[in-house]
């Protein structure tokens, strides 16, 4: 698989995320979309980042079965209940995407929800690959 990332220069930089991604390959992988759920199915952590940290654990766990990797992630949306609580820990959120899935970043999005499936759960992250 070949992936390009773009980003022009007339828009404004991008920051955790790509403006564009240009995949191809042989398979395309669609991902549910994945909360703070365990093993048992039960949302744990009590604050945004640790929700994060699951659901993205889960999100990768799930492309990692169908053999792909993060680098093959071609576009996550991210659904939060709370858009002013994820800027707030925007930061906190990267280091958690760097140290999980590196700087190779997919298109992105980050849409505010009233709420989600698991009334408990802050966020949710859904998306697609392109593997060779």
């Amino acid at each position: 698989m070949t992936t390009e990332r773009i980003n022009p220069p007339d828009l404004s930089p991008p920051t955790g995320f790509s403006h564009a991604v240009v995949a191809t390959g042989t398979r395309v992988v669609f991902l549910a979309g994945q909360t703070a759920l365990d093993g048992d199915g039960k949302v744990v952590g009590e604050t945004l980042p640790e929700q994060f940290e699951r659901a993205l654990t889960n999100l990768l766990g799930a492309l990692n079965a169908a053999g792909g990797t993060p680098a093959d992630l071609a576009r996550v949306t991210v659904h939060a209940t709370d858009v002013a609580a994820y800027r707030a820990h925007a930061p906190e959120l990267g280091c958690i995407w760097h140290r999980l899935a590196g700087r190779d970043y997919p298109a992105m999005a980050v849409i505010g929800v009233a709420r989600l499936w698991d009334e408990q759960a802050l966020v949710e992250l859904d998306g697609f690959a392109v593997l060779p």
